[in-house]
């Protein structure tokens, strides 16, 4: 239990110095390029410059959140207004682009976090490993690390401690031992109070919550009755090109059957090895045609073993991992069954990745699912993305998307649903 806590604060201290790092580096770039970009605006050149900056702004905002949901299972939604398909293209898409970027509430909430990052969380992320380092001070304070600090500039303040002795560098090794120890009781919760403050600058207030929510429904019932249209129309085509075409060939053939079947038994009886057979391929179609409308094995045994079910039959080495206490509502269960599927199907097509892991947990009221794999990275959520696809159908449970994909991967598609276990 104890090499256990240690290690967590040992990791903690880690997490604390890149967090720290990413805030007084990346934070403070990002930042003086974003102010600069829009002070240029009224002179042209912030337009072109500015959709660049505040997409790298955005790339920045989202690492943060998934290793906020990674390191400390703290959920900072995602709440950009997403970009119409119709956004034209030159200059003036670079200025329409440029100007719903603006509009969209979230881009200056970006911007106040830069601000707090940079501050505040920074110095509490610094203060996980400062307190490991020191405490390792103190240590090699005792251990004579003293003697030539102490010869070459004089008395060394350790803390609060004046260090000019064996005596005093032996308490100093103390002081040092009790900093390790709150280290180990702190920095974990360091890290999550990091990630806690990102997210109190980064939600909405309550009136913008109610808004963006409207809205939200409202395109996700749009996007449901066109997907539902489309799932129809695709069912019909299947049914009229697949089975029923087979099922029609093969009453014709019964129906020669019936006339041959005295007259050129050899004839009749090849008929009816084909009608068999077309039997069979119209049974695997209607089979298939379920499956894709709603797998007996999710219906039967859950998201977990239907998932399962599903790595077994790709191309490439799959590993899932699976925690979930109950199950969610069917059409939840349904909803991240079929993300999942798209996830995977796309790792399999576009990643060339020779291996996937699938892992399923359910944390703080919320189904947390990530596909990571091996592949060259890269993927992108956005018009004509299987991603996108993805995106909208958790949309309609209140699920949000966040991918890491950075070029030479490895990537990773994280997919929180809010829900309940039964």
């Amino acid at each position: 239990m104890a090499i256990k806590k240690a290690r967590g604060a040992l990791a903690a201290g880690g997490q604390g110095l890149v967090l720290a790092s990413a805030a007084l580096v990346g934070s403070v770039v990002l930042f003086s390029l974003a102010t600069v970009s829009i002070a240029l605006i009224p002179v042209g050149v912030g337009m072109f410059t500015t959709p660049r900056v505040l997409t790298l702004l955005r790339a920045h905002v989202n690492r943060r959140r998934l290793l906020a949901a990674q390191w400390s299972r703290v959920r900072i939604p995602v709440r950009y207004r997403p970009l119409p398909e119709d956004v034209r293209k030159g200059v003036t898409g670079q200025v329409e682009r440029c100007s719903l970027m603006l509009r969209d509430p979230a881009t200056w909430r970006d911007m106040r976090w830069l601000l707090a990052d940079m501050t505040g969380g920074a110095v509490v992320a610094v203060l996980a490993p400062a307190l490991i380092l020191e405490g390792v001070f103190g240590l090699l304070l005792a251990a004579g690390l003293w003697k030539p600090i102490v010869e070459a500039s004089g008395t060394y303040w350790y803390t609060f401690l004046p260090v000019d002795s064996s005596d005093t560098a032996r308490l100093a090794a103390l002081l040092g031992l009790v900093w390790m120890i709150v280290a180990l009781h702190v920095n974990t919760r360091l890290v999550r109070a990091h990630f806690r403050l990102a997210g109190a600058v980064l939600n909405p207030g309550r009136q913008e919550e109610l808004e963006q929510r409207i809205d939200r429904l409202t395109e996700t019932r749009h996007d449901a009755l066109d997907t539902s249209a489309a799932e129809l129309r695709r069912i019909e085509r299947d049914l009229h090109d697949g089975a029923q075409a087979r099922l029609v060939a093969m009453g014709m053939n019964l129906g020669t059957i019936e006339a041959l079947i005295e007259k050129d038994p050899a004839q009749a009886k090849e008929l009816l090895s084909k009608a068999r057979e077309s039997s069979a391929e119209a049974l695997t179609e209607l089979r298939d045609l379920v499956r894709g409308i709603h797998p007996p094995v999710l219906a039967e045994r859950g998201l977990g073993d239907a998932v399962r079910a599903l790595a077994l039959r790709l191309p490439v080495p799959a590993e899932v991992e699976v925690e979930l206490p109950g199950r969610p509502d069917a059409p939840v269960e349904s909803a991240a069954y079929f993300a999942v599927s798209e996830a995977l199907t796309n790792a399999v097509k576009h990643s060339g990745a020779d291996r996937v892991w699938v892992d399923m947990t359910y944390t703080d009221g919320a189904l947390r699912i990530s596909v990571t794999d091996n592949g060259k990275g890269g993927a992108v959520v956005g018009a004509g993305s299987g991603l996108s696809g993805v995106e909208r159908r958790l949309g309609t449970f209140d699920g949000v998307l966040a991918v890491s994909s950075p070029a030479g991967g490895p990537t990773m598609v994280t997919m929180e649903i809010p829900c309940e276990l039964f």
